[in-house]
């Protein structure tokens, strides 16, 4: 199925949908922000996944996952580990030093939006992992960096791509960004590579996610047969996950779901 395109609003639905968006990033900033420090070890999955369900919903919006054709098993995604994304909460517990991603979409007033980061569970962890998650953060940011009217989509995958090759990361290339907004993944495609002045040529009022992924060792990768969702790593490397959505604004760009 072709994913429907993120343009063709009129003046009236663009201003709901930005105002929407808006709101809902911000609540999604919100619980993100209560969840970095509510992480600890000796949590499981499953108790993260109920508290950030009931803080989604305790701020007056819906969780996201529960309206996927195909159900997710949560709230929000949890990959530790070689989990790359797409992580379904288990009993798992997290023990100190763990990698973990969390990948979460927030549902107001009929939009979503959508933001993830990793971190390093309690005080431990690897300097190579810290450094990926510093890298790859870094080369979200460099995609964000260069959204302005005009830009093509190959301008932010080249950009993002760069962070990561210079960081000697595996570039993950079969998940890509995407558009979002009345849909949770809406065309065009944000790949984590690219060629400049290629693609989808960015307009005020656009609304996508940058969302790089990286490993320490070889990209490739596949869905976990026992949960049917998890991805993971093929040769058992360490994957990281950043992502944030954003607008694109006359001067610019806006990011709506800061943490």
């Amino acid at each position: 199925m072709s994913k429907k395109f993120i343009q063709n609003e009129s003046p009236e639905e663009l201003e709901r949908k930005i105002t929407a968006m808006r709101k809902g990033g911000k609540i999604l900033g919100e619980v993100l922000r209560g969840l970095k420090a509510y992480v600890q070890p000796g949590i499981t999955g499953k108790e993260i996944d109920a508290w950030v369900r009931e803080q989604i919903v305790k701020r007056g919006a819906k969780v996201a996952y529960d309206y996927l054709e195909e159900s997710f098993p949560g709230a929000i995604c949890i990959s530790v580990n070689d989990a790359l994304v797409h992580g379904a909460p288990t009993d798992e517990v997290l023990e100190d030093g763990d990698k973990v991603s969390f990948d979460l979409d927030v549902l107001y007033d009929g939009y979503y939006t959508d933001s993830a980061f990793t971190m390093i569970v309690g005080s431990g962890g690897s300097p190579a992992v810290k450094e990926m998650i510093k890298t790859t953060e870094k080369a979200m940011w460099a995609g964000i960096d260069v959204v302005r009217p005009g830009v093509r989509i190959g301008d932010i995958g080249y950009a993002v791509e760069k962070v990561l090759r210079r960081g000697k990361l595996g570039v993950i290339e079969n998940y890509v960004g995407h558009g979002i907004g009345k849909e949770m993944h809406m065309a065009p495609d944000v790949p984590n590579y690219g060629i400049r002045g290629h693609g989808y040529s960015l307009k005020v009022g656009d609304t996508i996610c940058i969302e790089p992924m990286s490993c320490l060792g070889k990209p490739a990768n596949y869905v976990d047969e026992d949960s049917n969702w998890t991805v993971k790593m093929k040769d058992g490397s360490i994957g990281c996950h950043c992502e944030h959505t954003v607008l694109v604004t006359e001067g610019g760009c806006e990011v709506l779901t800061l943490v």
